[in-house]
């Protein structure tokens, strides 16, 4: 999941930074080395996390689980 939050953010062009300030604007108590370890596959992501990045990328959930079904993981 972390390589679709790193591309999701880059899509948008946000750093880490100006993310995690985005989501404590929405609640979210995050700051960005707790955002690098869920990027980087270290830390599993909170719900309320992942609800309030859908808000913020105007995507669906899948878009953040794409690729995590296939066999080989």
């Amino acid at each position: 999941m972390g390589g679709n939050l790193k591309r999701l953010r880059e899509a948008h062009k946000l750093s880490q930074e100006k993310l995690c300030a985005m989501l404590q604007l929405r609640g979210c108590d995050i700051g960005r080395t707790t955002y690098a370890k869920y990027e980087a596959g270290q830390l599993n992501i909170r719900a309320s996390v992942l609800i309030a990045l859908k808000h913020i990328y105007e995507c669906t959930y899948d878009e953040f689980f794409a690729g995590l079904d296939q066999e080989d993981i």
